[in-house]
């Protein structure tokens, strides 16, 4: 039989199949039986039922078995792709065998010039579910759960391993773990579902404190500003620099950080998507079977390219790999806000019928194309979450295997030349990289200079503060910055330029930059830019003066009053102060509340709420005596719980309503027991307030369906949570857990408030 003719059959049967094999009831959706299960489908072909915006086309980059199960990847100055490979995520629907160190880093080479990768390397084999890597400085940071390692790279091989980080993943399953390895802007390495930031200095590495990000994938603009999202998210991101306002422990949130970009979580598959987790509820499906909302979004980025054209310019996008797509979205500045919209109604960017089609992560390429990262497998949720209705579908559709694919593709306009630019180590060159029009050359040229302190390039680097673009300008400060080279007086004529976004960048690089000697000149400089009422400065002023404090607290004291006064009514500028106050919140309260008497400013609404948190949690019970009676429930607490309800138990913003004081913790037994068994679908009241998305994700999942876990861990979760923080309820047994789960034996879907009051 001819190629041509097979393929054609394949293509009649895969549709066939999408037609007859699922259906609508009264009850809910039903999984029909079939025998045609969901094919490999080679990736020429696979191409082939995509659909793509008018105007663009899709080419392959690499297949199986030059890759498998990539999850994740960077390019190198060469041109080259370091791919991490995950195959052991979810060998099963029940996930046994995960912990087998079959995971690898490899590296793909595009040696003929045709575009397509021909030639596989393995730099790292033997690798128990590996999940990012950055290369930086001469090495490649590896994420190996639970720790983050740093190699040194001495031709293509592996030479000395450095341990940088021992809990850089050691709570949280694979889902809800650490990731991304992001080398910003500023010089430093952002993840998504982490609170940390890293950087190398010399031989050592700094491990800072930062804002908690996301679940899976982070990007940045052309500012430096980071983007993110959860499952059921399509965008979040900062409106402010990264390295600002993660200052305060008391403070829950800072407000510009974890914005929600994109508030529209509406998607639009190109086939029927029953093989979702949470098919089987009313509202997760539309009449014909297709996912409505996001249920696992992920691995968003921001298009820095240039090859799009304008139309494309700060556009957004994000992964579904539940629903086989990949969304589009536009945004839009307005001040110091960052908002955005679908570009479509009715239809995706990328869609495709082929149900392996799993895009886990999206990338700027160095041709200014956009890179495709395709799991290619049946299964996609992890076994912590699988519900029984989505296990019959897996083994109806015959998802599990085979196991062994990986496509990588890039996206470009069509008739379209994507030319990859050549990278050298003259300084010259490489500093009027910096202004290219495609973001990722730019960043790469950054680097480049960075990794190899590149001292030769500082006189070109200075011309260019001086004469440069803005953009180059901005690259070429942090430069600087990253070489130990930026001068005061650099910064300083940089704070007064007419364009706000290297005003910004002047701003965000004063901590790095000012010390015992300078400190005076950025102290006059920043009240010099309030005095001119630079109101979009404002918030990166409150910021900055926190780091003026351990020079003069006298003079940041000021700067921080002269802003209440100036900004009082700024939500901003009020959490921006703030982020000042550790330890120190209560007396500055006093002191605001003289010099604006008027309550109900922003400024005072915020300190109040602020200074009756730390109230409140000065009553909170020992975490540590918690943790010695009920061990297991404080572990499971931190690998399935404390990721979205946070350590403090109140809960994290767009995630998770709070433990902490909650009735339906401390309540009745019984209603806790069922909600963790088997979820909970949102809204859900909680002390007078009604939380429901997008403040936070709609659905809670339960883990009754977890083979792993056991009525006794249950137990001890749950009098874990009860005694911790402020709640002060009985424990439960294993005894009452077996109880309600015979009770609710053969539930599938999650609970809602209604049911449970009504119990």
């Amino acid at each position: 039989m001819k190629l041509y003719i097979y393929i054609a059959m394949a293509a009649l049967v895969f549709t066939l199949y999408q037609c007859q094999t699922y259906k609508k009831t009264n009850t809910g959706t039903t999984v029909v039986p079939d025998t045609t299960g969901s094919p490999v489908i080679n990736a020429a072909e696979a191409i082939r039922l995509m659909k793509v915006e008018e105007g663009f086309e899709v080419k392959l980059v690499a297949a199986e078995p030059l890759v498998t199960a990539p999850v994740a990847l960077t390019f190198d100055n060469k041109g080259r792709i370091w791919v991490v490979e995950m195959m052991g995520y979810m060998p099963d629907v029940y996930g046994k065998g995960e912990d087998e160190p079959n995971g690898k880093i490899v590296i793909l080479e595009d040696k003929n010039g045709d575009g397509v990768a021909d030639e596989r390397k393995v730099f790292l084999d033997s690798l128990v579910l590996p999940r990012a890597i950055c290369l930086i400085d001469g090495g490649i940071l590896v994420a190996e759960s639970p720790n983050l390692w740093y190699y040194e790279i001495h031709n293509d091989k592996p030479g000395k391993r450095i341990l940088v980080d021992s809990k850089y993943a050691d709570e949280g399953n694979v889902e809800h773990q650490p990731n991304g390895l992001l080398r910003a802007m500023d010089n430093w390495i952002y993840n998504a579902k982490s609170t940390k930031r890293y950087r190398k200095k010399g031989l050592q590495w700094i491990i800072e404190e930062t804002h908690f990000r996301g679940q899976w994938g982070i990007s940045q603009d052309d500012y430096g500003r980071l983007y993110y999202n959860d499952n059921s998210t399509n965008l979040m991101g900062d409106y402010f620099a990264p390295g600002y306002g993660a200052t305060n422990p008391h403070q829950r949130t800072v407000e510009g950080f974890s914005e929600r970009t994109v508030k529209d979580n509406r998607v639009y598959p190109a086939r029927p998507t029953p093989g979702v987790n949470r098919g089987y509820m009313p509202g997760t499906l539309d009449d014909s079977l297709r996912l409505r909302n996001f249920t696992a979004a992920c691995g968003p980025i921001i298009y820095r390219g240039d090859l799009f054209g304008d139309a494309y310019r700060f556009n957004a996008f994000v992964a579904e790999p539940s629903a086989n797509l990949i969304k589009r979205d536009i945004l839009v500045e307005n001040g110091l806000v960052v908002t955005g919209k679908q570009a479509y109604q009715g239809k995706e960017f990328l869609a495709s019928t082929d149900e392996r089609f799993r895009p886990v992560s999206l990338y700027n390429g160095l041709d200014g194309a956009l890179y495709v990262v395709d799991m290619y497998r049946g299964i996609i949720q992890h076994k912590t979450y699988v519900t029984p209705y989505l296990k019959n579908v897996i083994e109806q559709r015959k998802l599990s295997e085979p196991l062994g694919c990986g496509r990588i593709y890039k996206v470009l306009p069509k008739n379209k030349a994507a030319a990859k630019v050549k990278f050298n180590q003259d300084a010259k060159s490489l500093v009027a990289l910096l202004g290219d029009a495609n973001g990722q050359v730019r960043d790469m040229a950054q680097q480049m200079l960075v990794d190899s302190h590149h001292n030769a390039a500082v006189p070109y680097l200075r011309e260019t503060l001086k004469s440069g673009s803005p953009l180059q300008v901005m690259h070429a400060m942090w430069v600087l910055e990253g070489l130990s080279a930026l001068q005061t007086n650099e910064v300083l004529a940089l704070l007064k330029s007419e364009s706000w976004p290297v005003r910004m960048q002047a701003l965000s690089v004063i901590p790095s930059v000012m010390n015992g000697s300078s400190y005076l000149y950025y102290v006059k400089a920043l009240r010099d830019m309030v005095s001119q009422n630079d109101a979009r400065a404002a918030v990166y002023i409150a910021f900055a003066a926190h780091y003026i404090r351990p020079f003069d607290g006298a003079a940041a004291q000021r700067l921080l009053l002269e802003l209440v006064k100036k900004y009082p009514d700024d939500p901003y500028v009020a959490s921006a102060v703030l982020s000042n106050l550790a330890y120190r919140e209560e007396a500055f309260a006093e002191e605001v509340l003289a010099l604006k008497p008027d309550t109900n400013l922003v400024v005072n609404k915020q300190l109040k709420s602020l200074v009756n948190r730390i109230r409140s949690s000065r009553k909170n019970q020992d975490p540590l005596m918690l943790a010695k009676e009920f061990p297991k429930g404080a572990a499971l607490f931190a690998s399935s719980c404390q990721t979205c309800h946070a350590t403090d138990g109140n809960g994290i913003k767009s995630l998770a309503p709070p433990l902490n004081k909650s009735e339906w913790v401390t309540g009745n037994k019984e209603k806790l027991i069922s909600i963790v068994l088997y979820g909970l679908t949102g809204p859900v009241k909680i002390n007078g307030y009604v939380y429901e998305a997008p403040e936070i994700s709609a659905d809670m999942p339960g883990i009754a369906h977890s083979e792993e876990i056991s009525d006794e861990d249950v137990a001890q979760v749950l009098s874990f949570i009860r005694g911790s923080w402020q709640n002060n309820a009985g424990k439960i047994n294993a005894a009452e857990v077996a109880k309600v789960r015979q009770r609710l034996k053969g539930r599938q879907k999650a609970f809602t408030i209604e049911e449970l009051g009504a119990d």
